[in-house]
């Protein structure tokens, strides 16, 4: 799914790097930055 630059990101829960699952519900009212790339050796 592709969205629109300033567009809303739907929520999500994802481990962080000690295991604890982060939702991104819990930043609503805070400036987030969502940055997703491919995975190492893949095109694109």
């Amino acid at each position: 799914m592709l969205l629109d630059a300033g567009a809303p990101a739907p929520d999500f829960t994802l481990p962080d790097a000690d295991e604890n699952l982060v939702s991104l519900r819990n930043f609503r009212g805070h400036k987030v930055v969502l940055w997703f790339f491919p995975k190492a050796s893949t095109p694109g």
